[in-house]
């Protein structure tokens, strides 16, 4: 146990943010670097080690938590990031991004603040690259066998890292300019900054890895041949198709997926373009959604200098504490508020969209831009979404994101017919219980077979998805694999 008393005479601690008026002028990550690690050891040593960590239950990858809690109290980092490593090969993704299931399951959560497992597992990750502990790991010998994995999110990277180390020549196909999948254009700088993303794939380049980007299967490369080019195909091309809002007005322009603006905000970060296409600067922004990728629209819109920035969300407002009907260990609905929410801007909740106003369209277009978006308040009865008559009105509305959560994975590139995969009863490919398909040597991983989920489940189905694949190439496999494909998070 890394301190005994550390739970009773240590308080929460999480990392300092920059200031707002400072931190919306740039697209650095919000937080003050450094300022972790002369807190995070004594933050480390507010865990417990409990007989029965249930944060190993609440996090999919069966991270050793105690056992890194213990090695960052007594400040042996090269321990921790082992054993970090043990479990999940991309925590500064994980410990950015996650919104950290594990500290919903932390024992000492109970009654009182959760341990902050996230600050404690990005600062290990921090300090391994800074001190050069983390290093290429190329297998001692090649197996002969050769895998293709399409998509390079995190569960692709995974799966790729891990087929690499194994032995197996493994090819990472990637449809956009650069690595990444919503890690790279989904995930916005202040985030999460691209740096990291950039040095975990020189490694994998330096272990074996092969990446070709700006080569979408089903399109540039049929995905038949491809299979019989390769001895194995996994398939984590991910959930990329947005939900979509039909109502009137929806055809009017100033109106985009979350997934059409935010990429374009990452590529004047890239060097790529010097002005966005589609930009909130001097704009009142709408973003319809209440999620994660709404916050990312919204705190893109402060950095492009929206005038107004009001987010939508269907559902009431959740509690600020944990309710009756969600018990700990669960991970529980609360009232969240993120960096970009800091910022400014409004939220509305209990409101339905119902329809847009726009201007009339000018000489030579076939439809105006939008100026107003319409709404109603909404209860939920027995089941039901109802409209609250008598309130109805309109907000400005000059630029709006649909950030309302992704429907599966693409079909219109041809991909899945051309493979003959099947699909489950939601749309998503279908697996067995090693993550193949109904096509022999093609398995999947991530929300391309799973559904939406978090980036902490995309990397533990690309770990088993990766055992799953060893199997088959060479009969037996001593890869992890934290998940089976029908596990589901700790909810109620």
């Amino acid at each position: 146990m890394a301190d005994p008393k550390g739970f009773l005479t240590t308080d929460r601690e999480v990392a300092q943010t920059r200031p707002v008026d400072e931190r919306v002028k740039d697209w650095n990550e919000v937080y003050v670097p450094g300022s972790l690690l002369p807190i995070i050891s004594k933050q480390a040593g507010r865990c417990m080690d409990c007989g029965i960590p249930f944060c190993h239950n609440g996090c999919p990858l069966g991270n050793l938590i105690p056992e890194w809690n213990d090695y960052a109290y007594r400040e042996d980092w090269s321990a921790a990031s082992e054993r970090l490593h043990a479990t999940n090969n991309f925590p500064e993704f994980t410990g950015r991004l996650c919104p950290a299931p594990c500290e919903s399951a932390c024992v000492l959560g109970i009654n009182q603040p959760a341990v902050t497992i996230k600050n404690v597992e990005v600062s290990i990750i921090d300090k391994a690259w800074d001190s050069g502990d983390v290093t290429p790991q190329p297998p001692e010998r090649l197996s002969g066998k050769t895998v293709a994995v399409i998509g390079s999110g995190p569960a692709g990277l995974a799966a790729a890292q891990q087929l690499t180390r194994a032995g197996h020549t493994v090819a990472v196909y990637e449809r956009a300019d650069r690595i990444g999948g919503l890690l790279r254009y989904g995930i916005p700088a202040f985030k999460m900054e691209k740096s990291h993303i950039n040095r975990r794939i020189e490694q994998m380049r330096a272990e074996g890895t092969k990446f070709r980007t700006e080569t979408e299967i089903g399109r540039d490369i049929d995905a038949a041949k491809l299979r019989r080019r390769y001895d194995a195909v996994v398939i984590a091309a991910g959930a990329t198709v947005s939900r979509d809002l039909p109502v009137p007005g929806r055809e009017l322009n100033g109106i985009h997926f979350a997934m059409e603006y935010l990429p374009l905000a990452n590529k004047v970060q890239e060097g790529d373009l010097t002005v966005a296409p589609i930009t909130a600067e001097g704009k009142h922004v709408v973003v319809i959604g209440g999620g994660d990728t709404g916050a990312d629209c919204v705190g893109t819109a402060h950095r492009q200098g929206a005038a107004s920035v009001t987010q939508l969300e269907i559902m009431p407002r959740p509690g600020d504490e944990r309710n009756a009907g969600q018990p700990w260990p669960t991970f529980p609905m609360l009232y969240k508020v993120t960096s970009a929410h800091e910022e400014g801007g409004e939220r509305i909740y209990a409101v339905s969209t119902t329809h847009f106003e726009g201007s009339e369209p000018e000489e030579g277009e076939t439809v105006g831009n939008v100026k107003y978006l319409h709404l109603v308040e909404v209860e939920f009865k027995d089941g039901k979404l109802e409209q609250q008559p008598g309130t109805e009105r309109r907000i400005p509305a000059e630029l709006v994101t649909l950030a309302m959560g992704f429907t599966g994975t693409d079909q219109a590139n041809g991909l899945v017919q051309q493979f003959g995969l099947e699909l489950d009863a939601r749309g998503n490919i279908a697996r067995d219980a090693d993550y193949a398909t109904n096509v022999p040597g093609v398995y999947v991983a991530g929300d391309a077979g799973r559904g939406q989920s978090l980036i902490v489940w995309a990397i533990a189905e690309g770990r088993s998805a990766a055992r799953g694949v060893d199997r088959f190439l060479t009969g037996a496999s001593e890869l992890h694999a934290p998940i089976k494909p029908t596990d589901r998070a700790l909810t109620v």
